[in-house]
């Protein structure tokens, strides 16, 4: 093992990591008969026993659809999802259940902004601010609107580090700006953006602000009042729980001025063709038809896990494992880092020199190690950097400092076959 600076904090963590990583089953497995190391947490987060246990307990103690039946199973079963619900508002600190509204991830949750609150307050020659360092899901529906509507999307830059040049973001700002579209955490870089900052510059010029929180929400504590954020979005997935379920919270006032996105069942109060339909109150008004029932249970058993473990101890020992694999990977010959932000989360994004990235991650998967590569839904970001790709390595609270070092001798093992 390589004894770096960071072992003094790593040999007293705050944390049970053997404790935490016997409860994911998938850590056990192997890979080409090598133990897993599971570096793409980024894309998604492995998944522990009780939300696991969560499905199972659903579908065979009280399967039912919610909010309709009058019988037991759908009683249980819309009293576990509206529980979720609660969850949701306390581990966002927002003010008010109703402000949570329920969607398939971060993806359908920034449409839905874009499709409500955007078309029923975007006029043609309307301005929308979003950042370089956007995934595509923060970007194009923008762009759909901006072909559409015939608004203005422009550009707030980055510097070489990978962070928001705020001068420029303020210099962007006039009469016609109305929204700011913002991830809280690049995917690409890790970079941790200022967002209650770029609130508080947002609102000085009567704009809204919209914010991207899927790689926040595992790392870091997220208070939307602290913030003041109109908007803000993050998916199941990224924070150890169930694919196909996600968050919008948006302030109360806001979802209720909005109209409808999509039309079905428990979304109306009343349909008639003789008179006008009447539509929900919120959040219902935007959870047309059968939701993800299973999933957003599973979603508040994986936010309790989180709670449980603590966002800040979690976050702690992901910027020692990112502090431990970047000093190691610094140490490789050609090897260059994209995104060196002094507040990251645990993502590290580099290119190597002679070496086409798609070739070190199938290498390396050899070896056992599972990292990204690819644009990583930021070919925007990447094009200023001067690369169509990067290969990605994102930690978790259940990596180890013996995988980074595991992941460093894999990495120069495989460069040398590569170049």
């Amino acid at each position: 093992m390589n004894h770096l600076a960071t072992d003094r904090v790593l040999e007293t963590p705050a944390l049970d990591v053997a404790g935490i990583r016997a409860q994911f089953p998938i850590l056990e497995r192997q890979v080409h008969g090598r133990p897993l190391i599971y570096f793409d947490n980024a894309a998604t987060s492995q998944t522990p026993l009780c939300v696991i246990d969560t499905f199972r307990d659903y579908y065979s103690r009280y399967n039912a659809n919610i909010h309709r039946g009058l019988h037991t199973l759908a009683d249980e079963a819309t009293a576990a999802y509206e529980a979720t619900r609660e969850t949701v508002r306390a581990f966002l600190n927002a003010a008010d259940r109703r402000e949570i509204v329920f969607t398939r991830g971060t993806t359908e949750a920034i449409n839905l902004v874009a499709n409500s609150w955007g078309r029923a307050n975007l006029q043609p020659g309307d301005e929308v601010l979003v950042s370089l360092l956007e995934h595509h899901s923060n970007i194009v529906p923008w762009q759909l609107l901006a072909d559409q509507l015939g608004i203005v999307v422009k550009v707030i830059p980055v510097d070489e580090r990978g962070v928001l040049d705020l001068d420029a973001y303020r210099a962007l700002f006039n009469e016609r700006t109305r929204l700011v579209a913002v991830n809280h955490v690049s995917n690409a870089f890790g970079t941790i953006n200022p967002v209650r900052e770029l609130a508080t510059i947002a609102h000085g010029h009567g704009a809204r602000i919209l914010i991207d929180g899927a790689q926040a929400t595992p790392h870091q504590t997220v208070d939307v009042r602290d913030i003041d954020a109109d908007f803000y979005a993050f998916s199941g997935h990224k924070v150890y729980g169930p694919t196909g379920a996600g968050v919008l919270y948006g302030k109360a006032e806001l979802l209720e001025a909005m109209p409808p996105w999509q039309g079905g069942g428990e979304m109306i109060k009343s349909v008639s063709f003789d008179v006008p339909t009447t539509f929900a109150d919120i959040p219902h008004k935007f959870e047309a038809g059968t939701p993800a029932i299973a999933e957003v249970i599973a979603l508040g058993v994986a936010l309790d896990w989180v709670s449980d473990v603590g966002l800040a101890r979690i976050g702690t020992w992901e910027a020692e494992l990112l502090a431990r694999a970047t000093a190691g990977v610094s140490r490789i010959d050609g090897l260059r880092l994209l995104g060196t932000a002094p507040d990251k989360a645990g993502v590290l994004s580099f290119v190597v020199d002679g070496a086409h990235s798609q070739d070190i991650a199938l290498l390396i998967d050899q070896l056992g190690v599972a990292i990204r590569t690819g644009n990583h839904c930021a070919q925007p970001l990447l094009a200023r950097f001067g690369v169509d790709a990067t290969c990605r390595a994102s930690f978790a609270v259940y990596n180890t400092p013996e995988e980074v070092d595991a992941f460093v001798a894999a990495l120069e093992r495989v460069i040398g076959m590569v170049r």
